[in-house]
């Protein structure tokens, strides 16, 4: 199974470079900005809680995906790339056994412990 979710979670990166290919940005963007989700780590300066809320909100798929639609809707491309950039970075997290965290530390996931070998 776990296999099968890294697959999963391979495919979805892959739709994500493919929509950031429907944008008018150069390639160089999606690599400059692919890691600036990370900066939602900054939530755990003020404690787990707060750690964990600000970390889900830049690494919840269903985020970015209503991102990009408004900016679909709306015919805003900045919207397009930040929910691209949001939905990619989600599955590339998650492909490395990064998932959304609980409330009571960094290392706590809706994947599992962060460290700890699963079977």
């Amino acid at each position: 199974m776990k296999t099968t979710l890294k697959l999963e979670e391979a495919l979805m990166f892959a739709f994500g470079i493919y929509l950031f290919s429907l944008l008018d940005y150069v390639w160089w963007w999606f690599l400059v900005l692919i890691l600036t989700p990370d900066i939602g780590m900054l939530g755990y300066l003020f404690g787990d809680k707060a750690g964990a809320f600000c970390y889900n909100l830049f690494h919840h798929k269903g985020v970015g995906i209503i991102i990009y639609l408004t900016g679909i809707y709306f015919s805003i491309p900045l919207c397009q790339l930040i929910g691209v950039v949001l939905f990619s970075h989600s599955a590339l997290d998650r492909i490395f056994g990064y998932g959304l965290k609980y409330d009571n530390g960094f290392k706590f996931t809706h994947l599992g412990e962060i460290g700890k070998k699963h079977g």
